[in-house]
């Protein structure tokens, strides 16, 4: 009398089974198949279309389009449009590396390094995601993860760097970081010449000395780290 092997019969079945179930769930939600590539399409169309068009006015369905892949299957991976923006400012940048070159810099060259480092970000191809951030900013749409980030992260870490028993640093921070947005902007928003253009080494030599200044040259005889003083203007 003969015998059937261990796997034969129930345990095909079954197998045959699961796999029917996956292809149908596979159908009834669009994802390609094995999701092959599918997290990067999104990544890519997503980082793209934040940088063309902004945050506000981004649309889940127009980056699954650009992915060809279902709306859904941007949701099953990210969640939120939120999620999705954290996403391609996060996973393709490792602020960590420009933050620790900022740490070792010499602090009388600590202009160039932030510099030297933050346009190279900019010029990479992960960049796109800083640029659509900062248009979000400009257009009073950035997500508060992303300005929470920037501000208690990564200013934070180079304001401490600065910071004197006389001085937190908080005015030079700031002022640092208006010439880096206003930099920005001219090189990849605006796109203005020569600016747009210029080699790394150029800006660097044009600019650090600046931001350089900022954070650690005299600023003026003021206190600065006196409250500033409105003056009501009906006395």
């Amino acid at each position: 009398m003969s015998t059937a092997a261990p796997g034969d019969g129930t345990a095909g079945a079954r197998g045959e089974r699961k796999v029917a179930r996956k292809s149908a769930s596979t159908a009834r939600t669009g994802r390609r198949p094995g999701h092959s590539g599918a997290k990067e399409a999104i990544i890519d169309a997503a980082r793209a279309r934040f940088a063309e068009t902004g945050f506000g006015k981004t649309s889940i369905r127009a980056i699954a389009v650009d992915a060809g892949v279902d709306p859904a299957l941007v949701h099953h991976y990210f969640g939120s449009k939120q999620q999705l923006f954290a996403a391609v400012i996060e996973m393709p940048i490792d602020p960590e590396v420009t933050l620790r070159a900022v740490d070792n810099a010499p602090l009388d060259q600590i202009g160039e390094t932030i510099v030297r480092a933050v346009v190279s970000v900019w010029d990479s191809p992960a960049g796109a995601g800083v640029v659509a951030a900062v248009r979000s900013f400009l257009g009073g749409s950035g997500p508060s993860l992303t300005r929470a980030f920037l501000l208690e992260v990564v200013l934070e870490r180079i304001r401490a760097r600065i910071a004197t028993p006389e001085d937190d640093g908080t005015l030079r921070m700031n002022l640092a970081a208006s010439q880096m947005v206003g930099l920005l902007v001219a090189r990849k928003i605006a796109m203005l010449e020569p600016m747009a253009s210029m080699p790394l080494p150029q800006i660097v030599a044009v600019v650090g000395p600046t931001v350089q200044h900022y954070l650690t040259g005299e600023l003026g005889n003021e206190d600065l780290a006196a409250p500033v003083v409105v003056q009501d203007s009906e006395n």
